[in-house]
């Protein structure tokens, strides 16, 4: 008798088998050892027939086939001498029960989504260690790189088994350090404030910016590419990002080597058309960005955009609108917007999954392109810039797939990840003029997943008590409008300045748009009740005149061109802004009041920033009525650095008590640089500041120092991002001032938001 067996092991096959000829003679097939699977079953997949000569391959390969269709776990061919071939099997066992254990941070449903064998399913060694891997995948895509999983199984009656995945998660693999290598314009505190991925810190608590996850770092060198284009740097590359995982698999340092390249000038603007009968000579207008320039990626997308749409507005629907940069020969940039035949194309439908809570209206209205338009690349791309604007999501994956029965059709598939659109913060901390404070609030930018925002704060300190509620619905009647209302309470001590206290009481209705990306326009109306009280017995008579409470009713609007390469923390470009308030429209004050500020940024070699500012306001009272305290301007403090609060200006000479002004200018410069601290988040700061503030209605110079004369500080002082929040210590000396002005040489900010 000869005997050929397969012995199934941990990850592998044992193939064993005597042969003495080549041919082998099959005279009848017994199968033993079936529970479950059919006879059959077996001999289709041995596909071996009786009475028959088969070789010693063709019945190896007949071995392997049976084998590898999981159902077994031990099969053994016995050949008789009679003819007989006996196949002897072990069936694999049946998962009466499929369990996960320990699994605390991530619950079952998911892991259950990822694994392949259920209950009711065939037991097979394979297949659990590829579950396996798919659950160490899932800890992966969380953070925990240091998860361990044991498959152990519990044998049952009838050849039935529980499979259980004991999981053991370990802790989050947290990012330790962040490094930048080759980034000699802007330091690595810049670039951190670009990217996703976080070093660790302790009042990151409830974030998972800390964690690592590749898709975030691959993500990270999409937002330093953006980035750098959009300052000049057209040549820049993220030539790696490398994360190590540290022995203990605990923690994770990135990093990520850069290529900055040079920073280019634009020199020239061209627009080339290979269509025929467009006039090139109108769409000059139509490019945001000018000669002199440096160069803006950005701006020139939003420029390829905008005559994209100004040719469909003049019938070309099918172009395709590229931008080719062009280097000089003195190191400068030509910009090149080549406009050529688009393919025939029109947009069939576009497909929105992933947004599990936001609505797909949100997402759709966010789109330059609707199904029937004409396909346009440049439309599809401005249209993905502006869903991930809505920092709703943390994937925004955009795919154009063909119509395979109509090639004149394209479907655009848009694919999401949301992400927590909600926050809380708490705050303390200390400044010299409001003393200790506490704030709280909670804002959702995603109310009810229709993009809506609602915010309430609660502000305490030992001078001010502040309490909003606020509510903006970004898309205003279906427009790009976007409406709001505040309900708001705010109570001041004005005891040390002009022994009084302060309340106002009121909400605001607000309206605001856009004309261009960096043109927008905001008007309002204001209904509120201001009350002065506790005036005390030796305040200035011209206190005791305004105790008592008063209603505003007042309607305005600013107009704002911002062209800052940042709103949070800008280092070049321009700021300008100016708006006025009338009121009277009901109520008790009837004023008029005019508002401007302008802000210059702009950075020199190893991060020297210089901020130019002027801000000036005027208010004047109408039909004989004169602006009361709590609508005049103060400077000191914030404003005006080296004097107190509300430390110059009009001030009672025998109480001593500030009484503002109706007109005021504050300007002055400032420049931050680096100190050797940029790593903890600290940087120095020089700066001068220069204030005038105008005289109040009808006072009585015998009883009033005043003078309008300017008053300049000059000082230094730092700036810390702290785990804490933003501290700002400032030592700041008048250089010009009157006797009767209050000064302040230290200042100290604190604050904390969690």
């Amino acid at each position: 008798m000869r005997k050929i067996s397969l012995t199934a092991l941990s990850l592998g096959l044992m193939l064993s088998y005597q042969v003495e000829a080549a041919e082998i003679y099959v005279r009848d097939i017994e199968v033993d050892g079936l529970q479950r699977v059919e006879t059959e079953t077996v001999l289709s997949y041995l596909n071996i027939n009786k009475n028959s000569n088969v070789s010693s391959d063709y019945l190896n390969a007949s071995l392997k086939r049976l084998f590898e269709t999981g159902l077994f776990a031990d099969v053994n061919f016995d050949r008789r001498g009679d003819g007989l071939l006996v196949i002897k099997l072990v069936e694999n066992p049946i998962i009466n029960k499929r369990v996960f254990d320990g699994n605390d941070k991530i619950d079952d449903a998911l892991l259950e989504s990822e694994v392949q064998l259920k209950s009711g399913s065939i037991y097979n060694i394979a297949k659990v260690q590829e579950d396996v891997q798919r659950i160490l995948e899932v800890y992966k895509r969380s953070g925990r790189y240091a998860t361990a999983v044991e498959p152990k199984i519990i044998k049952r009656d009838q050849n039935r088994v529980d499979l259980v995945y004991e999981i053991s998660e370990g802790p989050e693999a947290a990012i330790s350090k962040v490094n930048f290598v080759g980034n000699t314009h802007y330091s690595d505190d810049d670039l951190q404030s670009e990217i996703m991925s976080k070093e660790s810190r302790w009042y990151r608590l409830f974030s998972s910016a800390e964690n690592y996850d590749p898709e975030k770092t691959n993500y990270d060198k999409e937002l330093l590419r953006r980035f750098y284009l959009k300052r000049g740097y057209a040549d820049f590359r993220v030539i790696s990002a490398i994360a190590e995982l540290s022995p203990d698999k605990k923690s994770f340092v990135v990093t990520y080597v850069l290529d900055e390249g040079p920073r280019y000038e634009v020199e020239n603007i061209v627009i080339n058309s290979a269509i025929r009968d467009v006039d090139t000579a109108p769409l000059y207008d139509e490019i945001l960005i000018e000669k002199g320039d440096w160069y803006n990626a950005d701006l020139t997308e939003k420029s390829v955009f905008a005559i994209t749409e100004e040719l469909g507005k003049k019938g070309f629907a099918f172009v395709d609108v590229t931008p080719d940069l062009r280097k000089t020969a003195n190191g400068k940039l030509d910009v090149v917007f080549d406009i050529d035949e688009g393919q025939r194309v029109f947009v069939d439908r576009i497909n929105i999954t992933g947004n599990t809570r936001t609505e797909d209206e949100v997402i759709r209205r966010e789109f330059r392109i609707d199904e029937g338009d004409a396909f346009n690349a440049a439309k599809i791309r401005a249209s993905r810039r502006n869903v991930e604007n809505l920092n709703y999501f943390s994937k925004v994956d955009i795919q154009t797939e063909p119509n395979p029965e109509d090639d004149s059709k394209a479907d655009i598939n848009v694919n999401v990840e949301e992400k927590s659109t909600g926050a809380f913060n708490v705050g303390v901390g200390y400044s010299t003029v409001n003393g200790a404070l506490f704030r709280a609030g909670v804002v959702e930018n995603n109310f009810q997943g229709k993009g809506q925002k609602l915010s309430a704060d609660v502000g305490i300190s030992q001078r001010t008590s502040e309490y909003d509620l606020s509510f903006t619905e970004p898309y205003f009647m279906g427009r790009r409008l976007s409406a709001g209302v505040d309900l708001f309470r705010t109570e001041e001590d004005y005891q040390d300045e002009g022994s009084y206290d302060s309340e106002s009481t009121g909400g605001r209705l607000r309206l605001g748009w856009n004309y261009t990306d960096d043109l927008a326009q905001y008007v309002r109306y204001t209904l509120k009740e201001d009350k002065i009280s506790n005036v005390d017995n030796t305040a200035s008579i011209y206190i005791k005149e305004e105790e008592g409470k008063y209603s505003n009713s007042s309607i305005g609007q600013t107009l704002v061109y911002d062209k800052r390469d940042s709103a949070i923390n800008p280092k070049e470009g321009y700021y300008l802004s100016f708006g006025n308030d009338v009121a009277g429209l009901g109520g008790d004050e009837k004023y008029l009041k005019f508002d401007g500020k302008a802000y210059k940024y702009f950075t020199l070699a190893d991060y020297y920033t210089f901020k130019l500012f002027f801000n000036g306001g005027y208010i004047t009272g109408y039909n004989h009525q004169d602006v009361r305290l709590s609508n005049r301007y103060y400077l000191g403090g914030s404003t005006l650095r080296g004097f107190e609060f509300a430390g110059i200006g009009a001030r009672d000479k025998f109480t001593k008590d500030a009484l503002g002004g109706n007109w005021m200018i504050y300007s002055g410069a400032e420049m931050s640089f680096p100190i050797g601290l940029d790593e903890v988040g600290v940087r120095g700061r020089t700066f001068v500041d220069m204030g005038m503030l105008g005289k109040p209605d009808n006072i009585n110079k015998d009883y009033v120092d005043y003078s309008d004369t300017p008053r300049v500080a000059a000082g230094f002082g730092f700036q810390w991002q702290s785990p804490m929040g933003q501290i700002d210590v400032d030592l700041a000396f008048p250089i010009v001032k009157e006797d009767y002005d209050e000064t302040e040489v230290f200042r100290l900010n604190f604050g904390s938001r969690l």
